[in-house]
Order: C-alpha cells, then structure tokens, then sequence
C-alpha cells in the first residue's frame, strides 16, 4: 500500500506542475475572461484519462502500479474533471443515463453553493 501511495503521489506532483504550466503558458496568450487554462486543463485531462484506461485495458493493466501513477495520481493531480468525465461515460455506457445526468447537475449546483457557502463563512 505504501508503495501504491508513493505512485500516486510522484504522479499527482507531476500532475499539478503541469497544471501550473498549463496555467502560466495560456495566460501568456490569452488575457480574456473565459477561463481558458482550465478549460484547455479539463479537456487534456479527460482525453488522458480516457487514453491511459483504454490502453491499460488493452493491456490487462487495470490493477498496476502504472494505472495508480497514471490515472490516480498524474489525472488526478492535473485536473479531478477528468475523473468526473470517465465516471460519467462509465454511468452513460451503463445505460445509467439518468444518474450520470442527475450526477452532473448535482456536481454543477452543489460545488457552485460549496464555493459559495465557504466564502460567505470566510467572511
């Protein structure tokens, strides 16, 4: 298990730089509201997590040390979009269409009122 973790960890470190990078190199060109470097962030990292899965799958290496470094930690520490992406397509590819809609919209509202609720609560 802890070398499970110590997986997870270099790969969320690599992660969050990267994000970082991403950040620093899109504001360089890119000086408008929309918030661009995390919307170009969430769609890289879902076009990951969606590769990395379907590779180590082609592979049988979905219980590795690889997928923990991969999905879990560099995914995970680049952007969590990407595993709420793929755990909605998993709900859509289940024909669970009405959660995966119902796990959106929560996502969206819920996280809006957190953000929210904790800056009235700094206050």
């Amino acid at each position: 298990m802890l070398k499970t973790m110590l997986y997870i960890a270099i790969g969320g470190a690599i992660g969050s730089v990267l994000r970082y990078l991403t950040t620093v190199l899109v504001s360089k060109f890119w000086s408008n509201q929309f918030p661009l470097a995390t919307f170009i962030t969430n769609v890289i990292g879902c076009f990951l997590i969606g590769l990395f899965i379907g590779i180590l799958a082609k592979n049988n290496m979905t219980d590795s040390q690889l997928k923990w470094f991969l999905v879990t930690g560099f995914c995970g520490g680049y952007t969590t979009f990407s595993a709420f992406g793929m755990e909605n397509f998993n709900l859509f590819q289940n024909n669970n269409s009405l959660i995966a809609f119902g796990y959106m919209a929560l996502s969206i509202l819920l996280g809006l009122f957190a953000v929210w609720l904790g800056l009235l609560l700094a206050k």
